[in-house]
């Protein structure tokens, strides 16, 4: 496998919110500082958990801004610039460039949607945009293989920048094939936290996910010891994992509302309907219970 220059463990960061639902940048500096002081890799920012789509342009390029202020180099930074329209695409490309991020990644063409030709033209028009490097977002069965699987890696390969992918997928398989049908061309990340060590079997660098704004610290600790050979801890830790997020899931983002505050005394606040519309309350015992299973079953202790 080629060296990649990025990989290990990035939260797919959360976008703290006031009660009018406009980021609440003071507590966005405290989530990357958090970042930040775990040493984890990197950070994915405006994506679904970070709410992008639910922002203004403006509101996305200040978000986007402020980040790379206070992470001042200590981190590479990946922006999700998806849209409805590829011509704001283009433009919250060309702002992240400048910004400094790392790279940009982006979703295929959202409600309008007409194929793999159609993405294909909708990537390439937003990569020739920017000079940096490029990473589209493949979601598991929403991304559309054309019924050719070879020929749709080859295609995505000859896009302009293009650098590798973020995967979503919990077909591990599928993530394995675009490995193979690359042939190291691409820096695959995987997007399902709850497979964030067996993704590593099928050629990821990296994982990208919403409970490692929460957890980062534990899960890049179990990661690098899953690589290491480590495999009782690997299948320990992902089984107790796996299980906490199917619990949670239903109710899952008053859960990480109320999971940041007593873990890391960071509120997110409540997300941009519909985002969390219909979730149910936390009872603070259980939240913290959870928490400490986490901990427990990583072999780490909680600072």
């Amino acid at each position: 496998m080629m060296h990649s220059p990025i990989g290990g463990l990035w939260p797919a960061l959360f976008t703290p919110v006031d009660q009018n639902g406009n980021p609440d940048f003071q507590q966005l500096e405290k989530i990357v500082e958090l970042c930040i002081k775990q040493k984890l890799d990197g950070l994915y920012v405006l994506g679904s958990t970070g709410q992008g789509f639910l922002f203004s342009e403006k509101q996305r390029m200040d978000i986007t801004q402020a980040v790379m202020e206070t992470v001042n180099g200590a981190m590479p930074v990946i922006a999700q610039v998806g849209a409805l329209n590829t011509r704001e695409s283009i433009r919250l490309a060309q702002a992240a460039q400048e910004q400094g991020v790392y790279g940009i990644s982006t979703v295929g063409p959202i409600y309008y949607q007409s194929g793999v030709r159609n993405a294909l033209e909708h990537y390439k028009a937003i990569g020739s945009s920017i000079d940096i490097p490029f990473f589209p977002y493949h979601i598991g069965n929403h991304s559309v293989f054309g019924g050719d699987a070879r020929h749709y890696i080859e295609q995505i390969l000859t896009l302009p920048n293009i650098a590798g992918m973020k995967l979503t997928t919990q077909n591990l398989y599928e993530v394995s094939l675009i490995h193979i049908l690359s042939q190291d061309k691409l820096v695959l990340f995987s997007g399902a936290d709850e497979l964030f060590c067996q993704a590593t079997l099928c050629g990821t660098v990296g994982a990208i996910g919403s409970f490692f704004n929460l957890w980062g610290e534990e899960c890049k600790f179990v990661r690098e010891e899953f690589i290491k050979g480590n495999f009782e801890l690997g299948n320990r830790f992902m089984l107790t994992f796996q299980e906490i997020i199917h619990d949670v899931l239903p109710n899952i983002w008053s859960f990480f509302h109320q999971a940041m505050l007593l873990k890391h005394d960071i509120n997110i606040g409540l997300p941009n309907p519909p985002l969390g519309m219909g979730n149910g309350e936390w009872n603070e015992k259980e939240v913290l219970e959870i928490c400490d299973r986490i901990s427990a079953v990583s072999g780490l202790v909680s600072n």
